[in-house]
């Protein structure tokens, strides 16, 4: 009888192909470290809806939603006609233009407190930017992060991310305090050491609240605490904004963070992220016509596709269609429905289930092992199901 992985492998086929291929092209094969799956990755050629199809054809429930990024499915009507009519119109008009301001507005409208806004191309470079805007308002040099939370992979926020540290300095880790989820002990941080510029956090817990902030006052009091010692504080909204509500964790909580940042649904399923706050931080980005404050003292950003306009178009239609409600309503649904179906599932493997809104994380008990594979938690990905939806490994988010 043949195995899993030879079932596995006979039905995707075309893939098995392709990831010989890019074992030719690509460090270890792949383009992204979370693509990475044994014992070959499954090419996908487009997706639908709540569907999306492989190198071979095969039809796949999607829980995945690229990255969290398309919280109304794959190819929306009203975003993939934005988005087709300004290719023709021009992809990168080399200049200032209309479509950043009016995507600069659709973002303020679902989140009013940001006085200021300024679009990057991805969530990592949006919170690098944030905290060099920290550090430049406060003249101080340190950040306090939490254990597990992930902020992008460069170098200021890799520690106790779940990521290796490879070819980081010590000299930068140094500069990075990572904390437990526990207001008291951000607290004590904070009055023992004159040298935090911010306190940085994901919004939701780390790794799409598979590790949940416990304390449902836990923002609430990181930013009473930050305020009284005047550190910034920044929000990760990069995947709970416009998700936990049309104006993300923020507004669903009634927060005012000192800085945002966001990525995936701001820019509607195109490379785009974004960073917003107060303007007296945001605007040390800005030009005084000072030669020694602009060419020195001045933060500098640039970024040759900030705010394009196929990412503007995307991302105007998809904040527009969210700022109703309507969408979150339907994708919260959604994910109630799968995470439902994932407690009744006879083949589910026994793990702890956490949704909040249309997020939810399921993993492995420490010394469990997957039904399938029967590896124990983040060890491997799993090689999948020959039937079934494809969820990818052992210990899986969803986003609807």
């Amino acid at each position: 009888m043949p195995t899993i992985e030879e079932r596995f492998a006979e039905k995707f086929s075309g893939s098995v192909d392709w990831h010989r291929r890019g074992t030719e092209l690509f460090a270890g094969g792949i383009t992204h470290q979370t693509r990475f799956t044994s014992p070959f990755a499954v090419y996908i050629e487009h997706g639908q809806g709540p569907f999306k199809y492989d190198i071979d054809g095969n039809e796949l429930v999607d829980y995945v939603m690229g990255n969290g990024s398309l919280l109304m499915g794959h190819s929306p009507e009203d975003v993939t006609a934005a988005v087709t009519a300004q290719a023709a119109r021009g992809t990168h008009l080399g200049g200032a233009t209309s479509h950043e301001i009016r995507y600069a507005e659709a973002v303020k409208n679902l989140m009013p407190n940001l006085e200021r806004v300024r679009f990057t191309t991805s969530g990592t470079e949006s919170t690098y930017l944030a905290l060099r805007l920290a550090r430049a308002h406060t003249g101080k040099t340190k950040i306090v992060k939490f254990h597990e939370h992930f902020h992008g992979w460069h170098d200021y926020v890799a520690p106790e991310s779940g990521q290796a540290l490879g070819g980081i300095p010590q000299e930068i880790l140094d500069t990075v305090i990572v904390a437990p989820a526990d207001a008291a002990a951000v607290d004590r941080i904070l009055t023992e050491d004159n040298d935090v510029a911010a306190v940085i956090v994901e919004s939701n817990g780390a790794h799409y609240g598979t590790f949940p902030l416990m304390n449902p006052t836990f923002l609430q009091d990181i930013r009473e605490i930050t305020t009284k010692h005047g550190v910034v504080f920044i929000m990760d909204e990069v995947i709970t904004g416009f998700r936990l509500s049309p104006g993300g964790a923020q507004v669903r909580w009634d927060l005012e963070p000192d800085l945002t940042t966001m990525a995936k649904i701001v820019a509607g399923g195109q490379p785009g992220a974004a960073v917003g706050g107060r303007a007296d931080i945001m605007e040390l980005m800005a030009f005084r016509e000072d030669p020694e404050w602009d060419t020195i003292h001045r933060v500098p950003q640039g970024g040759t596709f900030n705010a394009q306009p196929v990412t503007a178009a995307a991302g105007i239609a998809t904040l527009e269609a969210i700022a109703t409600g309507e969408v979150n309503a339907r994708a919260d649904a959604m994910a109630s429905t799968r995470s439902s179906f994932a407690t009744r599932s006879p083949d589910t493997l026994t793990a702890s289930l956490r949704s909040s809104t249309s997020i939810s994380a399921q993993t492995a008990p420490a010394t469990a092992a997957c039904a399938t594979c029967r590896t124990s938690r983040y060890t491997t990905r799993c090689p999948g199901r020959p039937r079934g939806p494809f969820a990818g490994r052992c210990s899986s988010t969803a986003s609807t």
